[in-house]
């Protein structure tokens, strides 16, 4: 009889860190919706490989409120992309565009897998049949 009161105590004293971090009073659905996707594209530049929707960063928070602000300002998608990448570069940017800067990020790991298979190829190649290995099993069995 004691217990469910406990429980319902210790349940209540987790509600208020159930709420939303830092809640950004949208609009409507369709600016929410806008945000969410500009936010998923935006690299967090403190932390590993995790945009600044997803970041509990510092600066993540201040981007995220800086988007916000320049989304109530107006500012085109393609603006405040552009604004970002004035001011931290192209790494902000999950896919960074295709221009000479960014050419290692492009063709690297393509350059890195053929590299790899000529290697594994040119391994193999040499290796060769090796004619003081047994032949198979079925040769030795007699029927």
């Amino acid at each position: 009889m004691m217990l469910r009161p406990l429980f319902v105590l210790i349940f209540l004293l987790f509600v208020p860190f159930a709420q939303a971090i830092d809640p950004l009073p949208f609009a409507n659905d369709a600016e929410e919706q806008r945000f969410q996707h500009l936010a998923s594209e935006l690299r967090c530049l403190v932390c590993q490989n995790q945009n600044i929707a997803d970041s509990d960063a510092g600066l993540a928070k201040d981007l995220r409120k800086e988007v916000f602000e320049m989304m109530r300002a107006g500012q085109s998608d393609d603006e405040i992309k552009r604004f970002l990448t004035d001011r931290y570069g192209d790494f902000v940017l999950y896919r960074p565009p295709f221009k000479s800067t960014t050419l290692v990020l492009w063709i690297g790991p393509i350059v890195i897998l053929v590299i790899g298979f000529a290697i594994a190829r040119n391994m193999m190649l040499r290796s060769g049949p090796h004619p003081d290995l047994p032949g198979p099993i079925d040769d030795k069995v007699d029927r």
